[in-house]
């Protein structure tokens, strides 16, 4: 992060860097009516984006929940939504935010102080150092990322904008983490905040799709790396992987030279689930029938067509198929 850069030019460039919005597109702000989704929505509105404004009331504070909404409804033209008032969690909580209006583009203020925060409850509660993520998966961003809260509050200053405040703040987790645990740890150390950042900035050294496969080990997914090469996690297993190959000229293969003029065949790797076609054997079933050591299975080639496995070279030939060893 560069210090010398203005607030709007560091998130302009964080935008940029991620390909979080594209130039001059349309985003619609999250907004809670505090300092950071008020920057939020005034500093892309500064940087051109074309934005608008969801806050979501959950009516958890009564009169002073009401007083939120009218205030973003009134200050940053926000609609105002009714989300479900008797989550029990905070994750919950956001999980309902984030259920409105999902065909659009959303940005939240998640700040450096928040992300400092997030790995420090992570940490404690499950031993990992995940982060916030700049990008989900259901259209949410995180545009401000690469600013600190307070640089948040100074922007608004600046420009003689007023925000609201949380009152129940201190009475959540987060909360807890600001107010107690951050300046104990500054107390240790007064770089204590960039230390905490610098376990997420090292793991997230290898390209951040990778890092997010290796640092979630649950269900399925599959990174292209580049070069023609594929990192694959199923569950707690992970392995490299050649992307498919079109096999409308000869494949080399895991040791093995596939060719064909059948149209429309590839090559690939074996991936858990896969069936013969026409057939409900599992391809998995006939490596064990073939007697093939679970090591060797991954680097296996299968010809396919669609999703479809039509032949596994040495084990199920299929007629205009030929597979043979390749010898060095």
């Amino acid at each position: 992060m560069n210090d010398d850069l203005s607030v709007l030019e560091r998130i302009e460039q964080h935008i940029r860097r991620h390909d979080l919005i594209e130039p001059g597109g349309a985003v619609l702000c999250l907004v809670s009516g505090g300092a950071d989704s008020t920057c939020l929505y005034h500093a892309l509105r500064e940087l051109g984006y074309r934005v608008s404004a969801l806050h979501v009331d959950h009516g958890l504070r009564g009169a002073e929940s009401d007083v939120d909404a009218a205030w973003c409804a009134a200050k940053l033209g926000a609609e105002v939504v009714q989300g479900a008032a008797r989550c029990p969690t905070e994750a919950e909580l956001r999980d309902v935010r984030y259920s409105f209006r999902t065909t659009e583009l959303r940005a939240t203020g998640h700040t450096l102080s928040d992300q400092v925060e997030t790995i420090l409850y992570r940490l404690a509660s499950r031993g990992t150092t995940k982060g916030i993520d700049v990008r989900r998966d259901d259209r949410v961003v995180r545009p401000l990322l690469c600013v600190w809260r307070e640089e948040t509050e100074e922007f608004c200053r600046d420009r003689g904008l007023e925000w609201r405040t949380d009152s129940s703040n201190p009475e959540t987790l987060r909360g807890m983490i600001r107010n107690e645990i951050l300046p104990l740890l500054e107390r240790i150390h007064p770089a204590a905040r960039e230390n905490v950042l610098r376990m997420l900035d090292e793991r997230q050294t290898m390209p951040p799709a990778l890092a997010e496969l290796l640092s979630s080990p649950v269900g399925s997914k599959r990174v292209d790396l580049g070069g023609g090469v594929q990192a694959v996690r199923e569950h707690d297993r992970l392995w490299l992987e050649s992307v498919p190959r079109d096999l409308d000229r000869p494949v080399v293969w895991g040791g093995w030279r596939i060719e064909s003029r059948l149209p429309g065949l590839r090559v690939r790797g074996w991936r858990p689930g896969d069936r013969l076609a026409g057939r409900t054997k599992k391809v998995q079933d006939v490596f064990v029938d073939a007697k093939i050591p679970r090591s060797d299975r991954d680097g296996w080639p299968l010809v396919v067509r669609g999703d479809e496995v039509v032949a596994v070279p040495g084990i199920v030939d299929v007629e205009g198929v030929s597979a043979a060893r390749v010898t060095d």
